[in-house]
This record gives structure tokens, C-alpha cells and sequence, in this order.
């Protein structure tokens, strides 16, 4: 099944999950509401009004399940996976909502959370026993079915029906196969016509451009729509998406995250976090500035151009918590760096003043760096932006890859060993991972984890 045809399918459960979770709410209220209830309980009744406003935070919900994998599943697969990966949705949503409470401050019926949880797995099992049930009756198979023709080389055959049978998909027969090596390219339209196919799979690694515009006006003179596997070039990391320039097909090979909900989801997460943050924090940031003040002489704030996205330059700001003269100073530190490549850090710094060493503990230091997030230069995750003349000297090209993404204020180093990680190929091995295995759930966990880092200062230099 094509990508696009599978987001529109969880799109459209996902649409209808959020309206059963809203649905499972209301119900739950209803409930506690019931008199024969409320008198059970000994409680007084509660009004809707006080908790309208949680239907806002309801379609939530079906994004905990996404990240739990559930729309990924096959829909005729193990019951057991999906009762599984429902309950932990259902109890994660139950967990938020009832934090969502906490933190507003809003005292609600503690059965109606419960409730809510409940009732969201009964329904939502039910929805997902009665699309099961739909699916395979015979009606549904015949008009949900569509017939594929695998047309290509001995090669890419084999290698089409290895990957269907490894990876089968509902709603998806192949019908015949059509091999271009030994059959004119003419009596493709006979195959058509034998099994009045919906679709022709066609692979052109091994066959030749005039061949692939044979079958593909063949099938348009059909009205036959052509799903052209178009790996023509072997590619380690890059992932393939199309696209258009100018009316044009592309082929775009990217190696970063393709723009999605989640990537917009993490702007706004970048600026609304940075926002508030520099709010919350702005007393705290007067006190520091006043401490840098009166126990060091120079400027408070540290200026330095790093190297951002795709190495474009930028100024980064931190507290200063070293002497005015210490980029000068490096250079004859330089043999005690200990750290491996082309980065510099030391234990016991001599250039680090009193007041900055503590900052760099609970790393202080880095907040003003919420201002280069609201000016967009940095992300509140992504690797962290290394000094412009440190980029210049990377002895490994491949090390440039971490510049793919928009620099950040903590990411995986931080939160697996920080200063402990002694080689600079550890260091971008995790920033590596963390570019690879992206999304926006990631970005919220490496927050999370960083929290208790930075209180307690754990691995700090």
C-alpha cells in the first residue's frame, strides 16, 4: 500500500478515535452525574460546565496512539497487539489528563478520569472489531480488493514478490506478473485485459528508459494507473520522496526528517517553550547577571559565532562563566584537551571563574541560548552548535551530517553521559542517531530526561 493511502487511512481512524475518546468523556461525566450516583457516593453533583473545557484535550488522545504504534499495525493482525497497544494508550491518555488537572488546578470527580479510560478501550475495541469484521466479509473483499500486474526483469520479480510476501498488505492482490526480458512490451495490454487489473507495479533498476515509457503509455491509453519503484540508485541513508518543480516529478533524496505535523509541532513547541521559559526564568536571569556583575569584570553575555544550520553562521549567546581573555588562553591548554577530534574540553578549567563554575553545574550558562530559539538560529533539541573554526576542522566528512538539522540547547549527549563521552566520533554517533530516529515524541522524552540532569548537574564540567 502506497504511504499516502495509508496516512489518509489512519488520518480518517485517528479522526474517528478522537470523536469516541470526546464521546467516552462524555459518558464518563454522565455517569458520576447519574443521582442514583451521586447519592451512592455521598457526593454533590457536579455541573458539565466545570469541565467543557477538557473537550479540547480529548483529541489528544489519538496522538498517544499514534506514538504507540497503534495505527501501524496491520488492521487484520493479533488481537492481542491490538488490545495491548490500546490499553497503553488508553492509560497514558488517562495519566495526562489527570496531570492536566493537577497542574490547572482543576478538581474534578477522580471516577470520571477513570471512567474516561474505561470506556475510550471499550469503545475503541469495538470500532476496531466491527472495521475488522467489515473487512472480511465477502462484500468488502470484493470491492476493497485491488489487482496488481508486477511487471520488470527476472530480478526486480523476485525481488517484488519477496517483499510482499514479507510484508503483506490488506487490499492488495497481485494478479499476474509480466517479465520484460522475455515478453514484448506489446502483449502487456493482453495482461491487462485478462485480469482487468486496478494497477500496474512496475520496477525500473534494470530495464531501459524506453521500456519504462512503453508500459507506463500502455497503461495510460488504459486508463491503468502505474506505481513506477523508481530505486534507481542505491542509497545508504537517504530516504526517497517525490515531489514537484514546476509542474516537473522530483525525486528528492533526504536524509533529514521530511516536513510533517510533527516538525510544526516542534517550531511551536521551540518558541511557545522558549517564550515561557524566558518569562518564567527572567528573575533568576537578573540575579545571575548581577552575580557575573560584581565578581568578574567584562560583559555578562558570551558572544561566539557556531556553526548552524548546514554550517550557516550564527551568534550564540551564554552566560560568561570564564575570564575575558580565554579563547586567547586556549591554545596553551591545548595539550590537556580531553576530548578526542576536533572539540576542546577540560576538567578543572583554570579559565572558569568562581560564580561560572557554578552555572556551568546546573548549566545556567546555556539559557540565554532561549533567545537564539526565538530568533529561530536554534531548537530547544538538536545537536549542540559546535564554534565555526571547530567545524572547519572536522577530519571526517560524514561528521558534517550533524549540521542537517537546526542546532540545539540538549539532545542524546546530553542525556546519555554528557561530559563523560571522552571521543568526538561518540559524540556525533548520538547526534547521528538522534537525526535518524527523529520525531516529536523523541524531542519530548530528551526534554524530560534533561530536567533531572540539570537539577542535580550531573556530569557537569
Amino acid at each position: 500500500m502506497l504511504r499516502k493511502h495509508r496516512q489518509m487511512r489512519m488520518k480518517i481512524h485517528e479522526m474517528l478515535d478522537a470523536c469516541i475518546f470526546a464521546a467516552s468523556f462524555l459518558l464518563a461525566y454522565l455517569l458520576r452525574a447519574n443521582p442514583s450516583v451521586v447519592e451512592f457516593l455521598g457526593r454533590p453533583p457536579i455541573t458539565f460546565e466545570t469541565y467543557a473545557w477538557l473537550f479540547l484535550l480529548i483529541p489528544a488522545s489519538a496522538l498517544i496512539l499514534e506514538a504507540q504504534g497503534f495505527y501501524e499495525r496491520p488492521v487484520l493482525g493479533s488481537r492481542w497487539t491490538t488490545a495491548w497497544l490500546l490499553f497503553k494508550g488508553c492509560v497514558f491518555s488517562t495519566i495526562a489528563l489527570t496531570l492536566v488537572l493537577f497542574f490547572f488546578k482543576v478538581f474534578i470527580a477522580r471516577f470520571i478520569p477513570l471512567w474516561f479510560g474505561a470506556i475510550s478501550f471499550g469503545l475503541i475495541f469495538l470500532k476496531e472489531e466491527l472495521v475488522r469484521l467489515g473487512l472480511k466479509s465477502k462484500i468488502a473483499r470484493e470491492q476493497l480488493t485491488r489487482r496488481f500486474v508486477l511487471v520488470g526483469t527476472d530480478e526486480e520479480l523476485k525481488r517484488m514478490w519477496a517483499d510482499f510476501r514479507s510484508r503483506p498488505s490488506e487490499g492488495m492482490e497481485i494478479a499476474a506478473e509480466f517479465n520484460l526480458s522475455q515478453t514484448p512490451v506489446g502483449q502487456l495490454v493482453n495482461v491487462l485485459h485478462e485480469y482487468s487489473v486496478n494497477g500496474v507495479i512496475l520496477s525500473a533498476r534494470h530495464t531501459h528508459f524506453e521500456q519504462v515509457e512503453s508500459v507506463i503509455k500502455a497503461c495510460e491509453m488504459e486508463g491503468v494507473e502505474v506505481w513506477l519503484v523508481a530505486d534507481f540508485f542505491k542509497t545508504q541513508i537517504s530516504r526517497t520522496s517525490f515531489d514537484d518543480f514546476f509542474g516537473r516529478p522530483v525525486m528528492v533524496f533526504r536524509t533529514t526528517p521530511e516536513a510533517s505535523w510533527q516538525s510544526v509541532s516542534k517550531e511551536a513547541l521551540d518558541f511557545i517553550g522558549a517564550l515561557v521559559l524566558l518569562i518564567l526564568f527572567s528573575p533568576a536571569f537578573l540575579s545571575v547577571t548581577l552575580l557575573i556583575k560584581l565578581t568578574s569584570p567584562g560583559p555578562v553575555l558570551f558572544r561566539q559565532k557556531r556553526a548552524g544550520l548546514n554550517g550557516q553562521p550564527f551568534t550564540m549567546y551564554k552566560f560568561r562563566t570564564m575570564v575575558t581573555d580565554a579563547e586567547m588562553r586556549q591554545d596553551e591548554l591545548a595539550k590537556m584537551n580531553e576530548m578526542e577530534g576536533p572539540v576542546f574540553k577540560m576538567t578543572n578549567d583554570p579559565r572558569v571563574t568562581r560564580v561560572g563554575r557554578w552555572l556551568r553545574k546546573f548549566s545556567l550558562d546555556e539559557f540565554p541560548q532561549l533567545l537564539n530559539v526565538l530568533r529561530g538560529e536554534m531548537s530547544l533539541v538538536g545537536p549542540r552548535p559546535l564554534p565555526v573554526e571547530q567545524v572547519k576542522r572536522f577530519n571526517d566528512v560524514a561528521h558534517r551530517r550533524r549540521l542537517s538539522v537546526k542546532p540545539g540547547m540538549t539532545c542524546l549527549w546530553q542525556v546519555s553521559g554528557r561530559n563523560d563521552v571522552k571521543d568526538f566520533r561518540d559524540w556525533v554517533r548520538l547526534d547521528l542517531e538522534y537525526i535518524d530516529n527523529w520525531s516529536f515524541w523523541l524531542d519530548l522524552k530528551i526534554l524530560w530526561r534533561t530536567v533531572p540532569i540539570v537539577l542535580t548537574g550531573a556530569g557537569a564540567k
